[in-house]
């Protein structure tokens, strides 16, 4: 069986390649399950409010790393009822030294057929603790609103 070398950046074919390949199919085999959990490909659009008030309450690291997690669990907020299918994220708040439970909470919207999240609210526990209803009926009506105007289910 001929043997697979490097060769100046490249692989070529040399007389034993048995060994090799046996090892890069176990390889292969442990990071399998590691390959279901990658991101998937989407994209994060935010509203001009999310955009002025995120840098008040996370890094850029910390957006960073609430992005990964979003991309990792899309449908990790819980739906908030009567908005039409928003979702409300609690996030840990580094800066106040705060858990999740006690931390902040991101509202967003996940388009699944386009793997687009819609990034509309951040804010602390403390400063809201739930929505009002007519803030609840706002929400439901932009987002109605928006997906029509997209011709999206």
């Amino acid at each position: 069986m001929p043997r697979l070398r490097e060769k100046s950046g490249a692989f070529c074919w040399g007389k034993s390649q048995g060994l090799l390949v046996r090892k890069m199919i176990r390889r292969l085999h442990d990071y399998k399950q590691i390959a279901y959990s990658l991101p998937m490909r989407t994209v994060f659009f935010e509203t001009t409010s999310f955009t002025a008030t995120v840098g008040d309450y996370l890094t850029d690291d910390e957006y960073r790393a609430l992005q990964s997690h979003m991309q990792l669990n899309p449908q990790a907020g819980d739906v908030m009822p009567r908005t039409g299918g928003f979702r409300k994220l609690r996030w840990a708040d580094g800066r106040r030294g705060k858990g999740r439970r006690g931390g902040l909470r991101v509202i967003y919207y996940w388009l699944m057929n386009n793997g687009q999240f819609w990034m509309f609210a951040i804010y602390d526990k403390d400063e809201l603790e739930n929505l009002t209803a007519d803030q609840e009926k706002v929400l439901k009506k932009a987002i109605e609103t928006e997906l029509k105007k997209r011709g999206t289910p």
